[in-house]
This record gives structure tokens, sequence and C-alpha cells, in this order.
């Protein structure tokens, strides 16, 4: 487990600090994301053709839990990959990747304020 992610279980009320949601809006957020992504995955699994059975291949280093907050975290501090991997104990790449793929379900969870924000602020550092 990650520090963040075992920090924020230790102490619930650094949580909208850290991640910018209470602690209980984290954890519904968990459930329903996770929720989500097993949904695409089943849907995906249907139209996969395969050649290999299934369950093969490496393991994420992560937990859903703690790539959702890695995301979270991005969102909250938009911080380089490469410190998010650092914290999270994955390569930069891994970190990007891992964003990219939980952005657009938690979009969909998320309040679009929160989403609105990281855009403006994405606009902005790139003029």
């Amino acid at each position: 487990m990650s520090s963040i992610s075992e920090y924020i279980e230790n102490n619930p009320q650094e949580t909208q600090r850290l991640i910018g949601l209470k602690y209980e809006q984290v954890k519904q957020l968990l459930q329903k994301a996770i929720e989500l992504h097993h949904q695409q995955q089943e849907i995906a699994e249907l139209k996969k053709v395969r050649k290999i059975r299934a369950g093969g291949g490496r393991k994420p280093k992560l937990s859903s839990e703690e790539q959702i907050v890695l995301t979270l975290t991005y969102l909250r501090h938009l911080t380089t990959f490469q410190l998010l991997g650092i914290q999270f104990g994955v390569s930069e790449t891994t970190a990007n990747d891992i964003f990219n793929y939980w952005f657009p379900i938690l979009a969909e969870l998320l309040p679009h304020s929160l989403l609105e924000q990281v855009k403006k602020t994405q606009v902005n550092s790139k003029l």
C-alpha cells in the first residue's frame, strides 16, 4: 500500500487536504469507480478474441484503490508523474498510464467543478 493511502486510512480527517474530498466521499467514489471499472472490463472481455487463457500476465503493482488515489492526488496537486511514481512506487510511465486509464472513469463520477478547475489550470500553465 502506498504511503498516501496508508496515511489516509490512518488519518481520515486529513483526506480533504490531500485529495480535495472528504473521507466518506472518497470511500463512495472508490466503490463506484471500481464498479464502473469492472463493468468496463466485462464488456471488453466479451469483445476479446483470446489466444491465451484468461488470468495470465503480470499483476499490477498497485491495487485499484491505490490507482484511484494516485489519480485524485494528481488532480488535487498537479504534480509531475515522476513524483507520483516515486510516491506510489511505480515508474513515471506507469503513473501516467494509471492516470490516463482512471481519469475518464472518474470524470463520470466526480463533480464537474473539480474537473473544470483542473482543465483551466492545465490551459493556463501551457500559456
